[in-house]
C-alpha cells in the first residue's frame, strides 16, 4: 500500500447543498491533506449526506475514504475524540 502524504494540498467539494439543488457545488481549499479531513470530520458532520469528497492531486476520496484517513494511525493532528 502507498504511504499517503497528509502535507500534500487538498480540495474539499460537496456535491449537493441543503435548500434545492440549483445551489452551486461547495468548494474549499486547504494548505494541507491533514487540514481537509480534520474539517471534513469534525468540524462538518453533513460529510456524508452531502456527497463530498476530497481531491489530492489526481486522487479522489469519498466520505467513506476521507474517514479511514482520519482513522489512521498515520493521521498527523490531534484529533477531537
Amino acid at each position: 500500500m502507498i504511504k499517503f502524504d497528509y502535507q500534500s494540498p487538498a480540495e474539499l467539494f460537496m456535491a449537493k447543498r441543503k435548500g434545492g439543488t440549483r445551489q452551486p457545488l461547495g468548494y474549499r481549499r486547504f494548505g494541507t491533506a491533514a487540514e481537509a479531513i480534520r474539517f471534513a470530520v469534525e468540524e462538518f458532520p453533513a460529510v456524508r449526506t452531502l456527497g463530498a469528497w476530497l481531491q489530492i492531486g489526481d486522487e479522489r476520496y469519498d466520505a467513506d475514504g476521507i474517514q479511514q484517513l482520519y482513522d489512521s494511525a498515520d493521521y498527523p493532528l490531534k484529533r477531537a475524540n
